[in-house]
């Protein structure tokens, strides 16, 4: 079986990353791209096996791009690693991009009523909306996702912060990318870390902001 590698942006997930390591299914290759972390999780992706880039830029669009450039496979990968998603559900969004989905995504569907907070839940819906109506089949803005790297790069994402999953939609619809979306559970975060995003209504209205920069 070819390799994947998995993108994880990271920013103080120490307590997280080593569920979120073990649980990658095999043949798929951590690459922890460190974003700043105060919390030694750089150390503790190392310790569990894997591959760690450090961009001391801040920005998850920073980290994402700096792991894309990192990586080697043909097909990659991206998640958060904050425990919210099981790596499980990987090989399916590879396997359609395998059988010919430009580019394979998944819907969040909450696992508990406090897994993914209402002021974050309505940002993404209405943002997901706003690209519908602009011809992009999406309910959730892809905090999981498969693509070939080679497509990604070409494709030419340049928002470095919150803005990034929804320029990246935007120009692959543009690009008549056929895009696939998938449910996939969202669980709590694992204790001791910290949404930066839905974590606050501060975090989201930063998202939002740098969204909301990205459809202008």
């Amino acid at each position: 079986m070819n390799e994947v590698d998995v993108v994880l942006p990271c920013l103080d997930e120490a307590a997280a990353l080593p569920g979120v390591l073990a649980a990658l299914p095999a043949g798929y290759r951590a690459l922890v791209v460190d974003n700043g972390s105060r919390d030694g999780s750089p150390e503790v992706a190392a310790a569990h096996g894997a591959r760690v880039v450090c961009e001391p830029r801040r920005g998850y669009g920073a980290a994402v791009h700096t792991g894309l450039r990192a990586a080697t496979t043909e097909i990659v990968c991206f998640a958060d690693c904050d425990g919210s998603l099981d790596p499980a559900v990987l090989p399916g969004l590879v396997a359609q991009v395998r059988g010919g989905v430009d580019l394979a995504v998944g819907r969040r569907v909450p696992t508990a009523p406090g897994a993914w907070p209402w002021h974050a839940r309505a940002g993404n819906a209405l943002i997901a909306a706003l690209l519908r109506r602009g011809g992009v089949p999406v309910h959730d803005i892809a905090p999981v996702r498969a693509v070939r790297r080679a497509a990604l790069l070409e494709l030419d994402v340049l928002d470095r912060a919150f803005g990034y999953p929804l320029e990246l939609l935007r120009k692959a619809g543009r690009a008549g990318w056929r895009i696939a979306e998938t449910d996939v559970e969202y669980r709590p975060r694992a204790a001791g870390t910290r949404s930066k995003v839905s974590g606050s209504v501060r975090g989201t209205l930063r998202a939002t902001r740098d969204m909301a920069r990205m459809l202008r």
